[in-house]
C-alpha cells in the first residue's frame, strides 16, 4: 500500500479522517459511492470540502494511487468528483489510480478552488509511525 507522505492525517479540530495508518490485513475497504443529502451535518459538509482541498493540494489534475486514502472518505466523493483514472475500477484494490473530475469538483466545492488557503495544514501530523 502506497502512503501519502505530506497528505493531511484528517481535517483539523476534527475526528474526520483522510488516511490510513496500515493496510487492512483482509484487504482494501472496498469504496461504496455514497449519497450526499441535503441534510448532512455542516461538519460532515466541510470534511468533504477539506479532503477535496487536501487532493486537490496534493496531486492537482494528475491521476494518483489509491493507497492509504481513506475508502469511507473517498466513498463521499467517487463516480462524482474523484472518477477512476484506469479502467476496469476494482474499488478494493490499494492501487487503483483516480483523479479529480475538475469540473465537478469546481461545481461541487467552490470554495475549496476560489481560496486556495480555505484549509490550514501546517502543523498537522500525518502519517508517523510506520
Amino acid at each position: 500500500m502506497l502512503k501519502h507522505r505530506g497528505f493531511p492525517g484528517r481535517l483539523p479540530g476534527t475526528d474526520h479522517q483522510f488516511i490510513i495508518r496500515r493496510a487492512n490485513k483482509a484487504g482494501a475497504t472496498k469504496i461504496v459511492r455514497r449519497e450526499r443529502y441535503r441534510d448532512r451535518s455542516p461538519a460532515d459538509r466541510r470534511a468533504d470540502a477539506g479532503f477535496m482541498a487536501a487532493l486537490w493540494d496534493h496531486f492537482g489534475e494528475e491521476p494518483f494511487e489509491r493507497g492509504n486514502l481513506d475508502a469511507g472518505r473517498l466513498s463521499w466523493l467517487i463516480g462524482r468528483e474523484v472518477v477512476p483514472a484506469a479502467e476496469p475500477f476494482d474499488p478494493a484494490s490499494y492501487e487503483q489510480l483516480l483523479k479529480i473530475d475538475l469540473k465537478r469538483a469546481q461545481a461541487s466545492f467552490p470554495e475549496v478552488f476560489a481560496d486556495p488557503d480555505a484549509f490550514d495544514w501546517g502543523g498537522l501530523d500525518e502519517d508517523e509511525d510506520d
